[in-house]
């Protein structure tokens, strides 16, 4: 049987009534391949954990019935095709290794891109879909130096840190995984569609849904559990305390990675996730060399032969009045009330607004809300 074949019965066998995840797992367990699933003993497949429904599918197609569901395959496994995109299942030499050893490993995995990406050492990278300006460059910026030491970076293709994560990578021809919440034929969030073309070329779309999948909401914490499985270790940028980072970073601690958390202000309602994180254990980052000395043996050996990068480096606005330069210094990089930086700077509110909206105007600095920060 070849492998196209192999995969639509895969995608045959995986949506018959009566399967689960646990189920498909016990399957692959008693057999060496996906195909020879079908000689098993209607014994052993209920002692692998199928229904009576699922059997009764598996019969009716070993006597050459038609399933109402062979359609769907067929469209699925053409979709599959038409991307360039294949099946790995659980058990083969070309699985992930580190996925394999969580509790609960997806049966089989569609990827599309370099497949050489699942066995290269991976740092998950996730945060806030509505991170700040400043949380999206930190974002990047990691990435990039991250990806230029060796690592892979992972996320999610969602807005915010996820997008920002996977440029930074791309930016310095580094390396990227996508893991989807969706078929791999389904861009979601539609206006990521050039990134995930961009990951398609030049690093690799995952995905254990069947091609076709639309977004539903019970897929992305499944998804989450991939995306640190894949990885040695989780980097929340910026998280609220409700996040689906938060669960990332859950799942990366029951599967044993290692959970690293970038502080933030008090004052920013997307750093408060982070430092539950941090207060629970996880290891506090103001930089990439604390990720890199906790991971040295994992690194290439080209890693001593890079300089120490700096994740942001500001800029330096010369050309700024005195009392410019003196909001933005006192500003930073993370939001503040304006009527806690009336008071540091010793202000009225009505004198600091002029400075700040003229920055702003330059865009030097964004609101949010009652709070201002520094972007650049």
């Amino acid at each position: 049987m070849n492998r196209r074949d192999s995969t639509l019965l895969w995608l045959l066998m995986s949506q018959w009534p009566g399967i689960s995840r646990k189920a498909l797992r016990g399957l692959l367990s008693l057999v060496p391949e996906p195909c020879q699933i079908l000689a098993l003993d209607d014994s052993d497949c209920l002692s692998a954990g199928v229904q009576s429904s699922w059997l009764q599918a598996r019969n009716d197609y070993l006597r050459g019935l038609a399933s109402p569901l062979q359609e769907r395959a067929v469209h699925q496994c053409e979709s599959l095709k038409a991307l360039g995109g294949y099946l790995v299942c659980l058990g083969a030499a070309d699985y992930p290794a580190l996925l394999a050893e969580i509790p609960d490993p997806p049966p089989g995995l569609f990827y599309c891109g370099d497949a050489s990406l699942l066995a290269s050492p991976q740092i998950a990278m996730v945060g806030s879909r509505h991170a700040t300006r400043a949380g999206l460059e930190l974002a990047e910026s990691f990435a990039a130096e991250l990806a230029q030491r060796g690592l892979c970076i992972s996320s999610g293709l969602a807005y915010g840190v996820d997008a920002a994560s996977h440029r930074g990578a791309l930016r310095v021809q580094g390396k990227t995984i996508a893991v989807l919440g969706t078929g791999l034929d389904v861009v979601y969030p539609r206006r990521n569609e050039g990134l995930y073309q961009q990951i398609a070329t030049e690093g690799l779309l995952v995905s254990e849904f069947p091609p076709g999948s639309p977004p539903r909401r019970e897929q992305f914490p499944q998804r989450n559990r991939v995306i640190s499985g894949l990885s040695l270790g989780v980097l929340v940028v910026e998280a609220a305390v409700r996040s689906g980072s938060l669960i990332t970073a859950r799942f990366a601690l029951e599967q044993g990675r290692e959970v690293f958390a970038i502080p933030g202000s008090i004052h920013n309602p997307q750093a408060r996730g982070c430092h539950r994180l941090i207060r629970e254990g996880a290891c506090l980052v103001e930089s990439v060399e604390d990720i890199v000395q906790a991971w040295v043996a994992w690194l290439p050996a080209a890693l001593e032969d890079l300089p120490a990068g700096s994740a942001r480096a500001p800029s330096h606005p010369e050309h700024l009045s005195e009392h410019e330069q003196r909001l933005l210094a006192a500003l930073g990089f993370e939001p503040w009330p304006l009527d806690l930086l009336a008071q540091s700077l010793g202000m009225s509110v009505d004198k600091l607004l002029p400075g700040l909206l003229e920055l702003q105007m330059e865009g030097w600095v964004e609101q949010q809300g009652p709070c201002w920060l520094r972007c650049r």
